[in-house]
């Protein structure tokens, strides 16, 4: 017991293991909501990242050097994402980042990164503009990578599941206002187009609303008879509820944020079948995957992750992080880039096994190639969608 405890206090404060101490550590910035209605995802991701950096540090460090998480919370705001990264970057003097979820945050801070030259692998945020801000010709080299499920994956999938299995034409779409939400919407807007349909309405709406009455009504009356969702689980939760109170439910489907713990507490019976692109599920039997959630649970002590894909993500993003420094055999940021571009060692990560997951022209780990899965809130809980995801999981890797 005593011994968990020393551990989980050095990890909450950033501090090194102790058969690595002596030497001068690798100092890797850790940035995401770690409060507010987005931090489900963000401490989620943050948990990730520390069970792979304490592992690391366990093993030895990386060229026999320990992992240091300065980690910073941005509290989902893009001017607060913006001002930790230039900390991190000029006063912490970081080798690389790791985090952010909130697409907004990431667009208003990755340009620190890139100017100055620190890779930065996104853990989380999934705004499909995300890896192709900095690309050539203007930029000869894009020093932003990601580990998440781009956003037209996601949409993709989302129409899919409403208008292939479910076959729903009439469908509304709910967006929140941020610059995750409007892309999101942009993003499902072209995958109807592709089957031939327009949403009957388009309803939008802000961040901490909690009456969803109006919206709600409107595409009642559209007729529509399934709902595609982008926003978060807290506002998400109040138009589960909001249909409850109409008397009007049609099916929800929409990004992976229906999975955030604050989404399926707060609607709690509501959200029972909404349903959500997964890159990874807590209730896997693949034994790889049953470690980790072991190990996260019995760290953190708790039972449900509170977003297992951005737990999986933020660990896998460690462990790509090490191989490419092992690589370079350096921590020169360009060097860093070179090697995640051209990675040899295969990672065998927690999502999947990455075998060369970047490229010099693309930075996404997760793309066509490797298709997502379809969960559902069953009973409180994300679980597989359709059994054949569930046995095509459990013989993973």
């Amino acid at each position: 017991m005593l011994r968990f405890v020393r551990a989980a206090a050095c990890a909450a404060l950033g501090l090194l293991s102790a058969g690595v101490a002596a030497v001068e550590p690798i100092r890797i910035g850790v940035t995401g909501p770690f409060t507010g209605g987005s931090s489900p995802m963000g401490v989620a991701m943050r948990d990730g990242i520390r069970l792979a950096a304490r592992e690391i540090n366990d093993a030895g460090g990386i060229l026999g050097r320990p992992v240091q998480l300065l980690e910073r919370d941005d509290e989902a705001r893009p001017e607060r994402g913006a001002q930790i990264a230039q900390e991190l970057i000029n006063h912490e003097k970081i080798v690389a980042g790791l985090g952010i979820v909130n697409t907004g945050v990431a667009l208003a801070s990755q340009r620190f990164y890139q100017q100055a030259h620190v890779p930065m692998i996104t853990s989380v945020a999934t705004g499909s503009i995300v890896t192709k801000q900095f690309l050539p010709p203007q930029y000869p080299d894009n020093y932003i990578f990601r580990v998440s499920a781009p956003d037209t994956l996601q949409a993709a999938m989302i129409v899919e599941e409403a208008v292939v299995r479910q076959r729903l034409r009439r469908l509304a779409i709910f967006h929140d206002s941020t610059n995750y939400g409007q892309l999101g919407r942009e993003d499902l807007e072209r995958a109807l187009e592709r089957h031939g349909i327009k949403a009957v309405t388009i309803e939008r709406f802000n961040i901490r609303d909690v009456d969803m009455t109006p919206q709600l009504t409107r595409a009642r009356a559209a007729g529509a008879e399934g709902i595609l969702t982008y926003g978060l689980g807290p506002e998400l939760a109040h138009m589960a509820n909001g249909m409850v109170r109409l008397g009007w439910k049609v099916p929800m489907v929409g990004s992976w944020a229906l999975a955030m713990s604050n989404f399926i507490d707060s609607a709690g019976p509501n959200a029972e079948g909404a349903r959500m692109p997964q890159t990874f599920i807590q209730e896997s039997d693949a034994p790889h995957r049953r470690k980790f959630v072991e190990k996260y649970r019995s760290t953190y002590g708790i039972d449900r992750l509170p977003v297992a894909p951005a737990a999986a993500q933020g660990y896998d993003s460690m462990l790509l992080l090490a191989a490419a420094i092992r690589q370079a055999r350096s921590t020169d940021g360009t060097r860093l880039k070179d090697a995640l571009e051209s990675l040899k060692e295969r990672v065998e990560g927690i999502v999947m096994v990455y075998d060369r997951p970047f490229s010099k022209t693309d930075h996404e780990a997760i793309d066509s190639t490797r298709p997502l899965v379809m969960g559902e809130i069953r009973n409180r809980q994300v679980v597989f969608a359709y059994d054949e995801d569930r046995k095509r999981d459990a013989l993973s890797r």
